[in-house]
């Protein structure tokens, strides 16, 4: 996908990062969602999600700056029928409020709509506000509550 930035007239893109190059470019853009992570951390969990089937999605700006990342799997479930979740989606602060995400989220639609997805479903922190609006602006509906049981917490 691409479309222009406003600030330029080179076409801003949307592609699939694959190579380690692009994971590196992606890690620092990922940390400000995922601070918990460390880069060998994040490179193992990647390895093992891509094998499950985690893609990951980068929007590069007219200037070729990788500006925000979206990772995403394709699932069958009996509510949502195939659709596409969205694990992780974040722009980098600096960036943020230029349309980064929301071109990433459309480029994400037009992607499932292209592989007979019905949804696209994501979760988002309670905390997160702005991000909830933004959602709620791009027509994605707040229809449940995720919860979590921790193992290690709870002695199973």
């Amino acid at each position: 996908m691409t479309d222009h930035d406003s600030d330029h007239d080179r076409p801003a893109t949307v592609r699939e990062l694959t190579s380690e190059t692009d994971l590196r470019e992606a890690f620092p853009i990922l940390r400000e969602l995922r601070a918990h992570l460390d880069r060998d951390e994040m490179s193992a969990l990647y390895e093992q999600m891509r094998q499950e089937g985690y893609r990951l999605f980068g929007r590069h700006d007219a200037d070729s700056e990788l500006v925000a990342v979206a990772g995403l799997s394709v699932g069958t479930n009996f509510y949502l029928g195939r659709h596409v979740f969205v694990y992780d989606l974040v722009t980098t602060a600096e960036r943020r409020s230029e349309g980064h995400g929301k071109a990433l989220l459309t480029h994400i639609h037009e992607w499932a709509a292209d592989r007979d997805c019905e949804t696209v479903e994501l979760e988002s922190g309670l905390w997160r506000d702005e991000a909830h609006r933004f959602y709620e602006e791009l027509g994605y509906e707040k229809y449940c509550y995720s919860f979590k049981y921790d193992l290690a917490e709870n002695d199973t």
